[in-house]
């Protein structure tokens, strides 16, 4: 399932990137942009947890880059601007995905 998710997830990032490459103006394709860039990683970044053996930091990995990602689309399409308080939220998920994976490759 959570392969499934993580494509679909790229999929959404290069959606998002287009827009943003062609459609988008100022912060908003900034913002974009960026959430374009990390969803993208953090996709190729799943794939190679679930090689890995860890699903525990590819799901991290998925929600973190989506919810920092959706918070940067959302803002760039006219949502509040309150949701750049959300965003921290996925790149600390984020975070905790590259620390989990590490634990799992060094405890092998």
């Amino acid at each position: 399932m959570i392969a499934v998710v993580a494509a679909l997830s790229g999929a959404l990032a290069v959606a998002a990137g287009a827009f943003g490459a062609h459609g988008a103006e100022g912060k908003a394709a900034e913002w974009l942009r960026t959430g374009a860039t990390y969803q993208l990683i953090h996709v190729l970044a799943a794939f190679v947890a679930l090689n890995q053996g860890a699903r525990g930091a590819a799901w991290c990995f998925v929600a973190g880059a989506g919810l920092f990602a959706i918070t940067l689309y959302a803002m760039a399409v006219g949502a509040p601007r309150w949701l750049g308080a959300v965003t921290p939220l996925g790149g600390a998920a984020m975070i905790a995905g590259w620390l989990w994976l590490a634990w799992e490759v060094a405890r092998r």
